[in-house]
């Protein structure tokens, strides 16, 4: 077992380097055979009934992809299933079943403005502070206060302290 752990591992570092030549091809190819080797000690002791694992699979495509398209540079597929977790499992279960595919785009759509939306705010400052924060603010600039800064309004022991301010009355 402690061999193929090994062997997987040395795989997975060899394919997160940023630069790949073909020595290091060389060494994954070998990585990869080795914990093919040593991998059914899992369904012989009982760990494992079998390994058609999806990701196992996508192992042996890795040499070619980096032939092909370069260093994956640290990517790898747990990237992909989790855009696909947010981009469509979670609107699937949020639609009626019902035309589910215009209802996904939908809420793709709307969660993407929505985090526009966001970034928007935190750049103008818009998510800085809060109510408490806010409201001790424009009281004291209504008193003439201006250039004071309201402190952080909670002290140590978790208590709030509310500065005395008298509010004029009709």
């Amino acid at each position: 077992m402690v061999q193929a752990i090994a062997a997987f591992l040395e795989f997975c570092y060899l394919v997160r380097r940023p630069v790949i030549n073909q020595e290091t091809l060389r060494k994954i190819e070998d990585a990869l055979s080795r914990f093919h080797m040593h991998r059914k000690i899992f369904e012989t002791t009982g760990v494992r009934t079998s390994f058609s694992l999806p990701r196992q699979h996508s192992l042996k495509h890795y040499i070619w992809a980096i032939q092909q398209f370069g260093a994956p540079n640290g990517l790898c597929t747990s990237i992909t299933e989790s855009r696909h977790i947010t981009a469509v499992k979670e609107p699937w279960r949020r639609s009626n079943r019902h035309d589910a595919l215009g209802q996904m785009l939908t809420i793709n759509q709307r969660l993407h403005k929505l985090g526009a939306a966001r970034a928007d705010f935190e750049e103008r400052g818009m998510l800085k502070g809060n109510v408490l924060s806010v409201t001790m603010k424009a009281l004291l600039q209504a008193h003439g206060e201006s250039d004071q800064e309201p402190e952080d309004p909670e002290n140590n022991d978790g208590s709030a302290e509310v500065p005395a301010l008298t509010v004029p009355t009709d």
